[in-house]
């Protein structure tokens, strides 16, 4: 699933075109991984292209880099502005955007604090992040042989570059041997998340989900099914879960900004329920494809990008 090149990027305050958004081969980024990062999705519905929760998103990341002793050199409501207009320039309808702050050049000492921060937005189109067909179809994935950090290594809230080192060898496990995506555990053996996806499963009629002390991304599509799930009558269980959890699931699905919501229809070789998305996975997702694709939001997770009013104050923001 190729980028596809658009006309546009924004970097540092200012938009240069595609090919000239470059950084040195020797800033601290390249070489240590200290960037902080977001997904965010605009969708295109009857009202106008609409971004999903971003006002979320422009928040973990400020806090992401935070958490790093960075500070990113533009405030929230910049930042906000900046994605708005980088989707606007670029006349994007339906896209995905790729905020990135990251320590730039200067010192190429393992100590960043003489680094620069930068940042960078991107927009551009994407598809489906799990393949043609997931999200009707469900896909196939398997428990990976690498977990997930601790808490006391790597900090799981935040959303680093560093870290997908490790979403790295979860993926090309999976994907060398045959599935679509692989399952983490956490360093005590109890589930985790995807490479980049948090899982819920139903068992029973109740919907299961890791909680954040097992290692995951407090994700922001993870806190909208849970909200959708609460309010369609759903009991959510928030906490440790067995591996064995996985094979006596009824239904299984992942969440996230690239893959919103995916159903899985094995895990390890072995059917999940009956092999197909399952009732609830399927009322999940056509609620929040009502939300986002429809336009029928009434939590107020959408940001028109043609709207007056479109900034919401920080302090009114509940990402983490």
């Amino acid at each position: 699933m190729a980028v596809k090149k658009v006309e546009k990027i924004w970097m540092n305050g200012k938009h240069v075109d595609w090919d000239d958004a470059k950084v040195h081969i020797l800033s601290h980024v390249i070489h240590y991984g200290s960037s902080f990062f977001e997904g965010i999705r605009c969708y295109k519905t009857p009202h106008g292209p609409a971004v999903f929760r971003l006002g979320d998103h422009v928040k973990r990341l400020i806090y992401s880099a935070k958490i790093f002793r960075a500070e990113i050199p533009f405030s929230y409501e910049q930042i906000f502005d900046a994605i708005i207009d980088t989707i606007k320039i670029n006349e994007l309808e339906n896209c995905y955007i790729r905020p990135i702050a990251y320590r730039g050049y200067d010192d190429l000492n393992v100590n960043p604090l003489k680094n620069p921060v930068e940042l960078t937005i991107a927009a551009y189109e994407w598809g489906s992040y799990l393949g043609q067909g997931a999200h009707e179809s469900g896909i196939d994935v398997c428990v990976s042989s690498w977990r997930r950090s601790t808490p006391d290594t790597t900090p799981t809230m935040a959303k680093i570059g560093g870290a997908y080192m490790n979403s790295q060898l979860i993926k090309m496990e999976a994907i060398t041997n045959g599935f679509a995506e692989g399952i983490a555990l956490d360093v005590n053996g109890y589930v985790g998340e995807g490479s980049g996806e948090n899982l819920f499963l139903v068992h029973d009629n109740i919907i299961y989900t890791p909680g954040i002390h097992n290692g995951i991304l407090s994700g922001i599509t993870r806190k909208s099914v849970m909200r959708i799930a609460r309010d369609l009558g759903y009991e959510i269980v928030d906490g440790n879960l067995m591996r064995e959890m996985l094979y006596m699931a009824d239904e299984m699905f992942f969440s996230g900004t690239a893959a919103e919501i995916t159903p899985i229809r094995s895990v390890d070789k072995m059917n999940v329920g009956n092999g197909m998305p399952g009732r609830v996975t399927k009322e999940l997702q056509a609620a929040f494809f009502d939300v986002v694709k429809q336009g029928n939001d009434k939590y107020g997770w959408l940001t028109y990008i043609d709207g007056k009013d479109r900034i919401l104050p920080m302090k009114n923001i509940n990402a983490v």
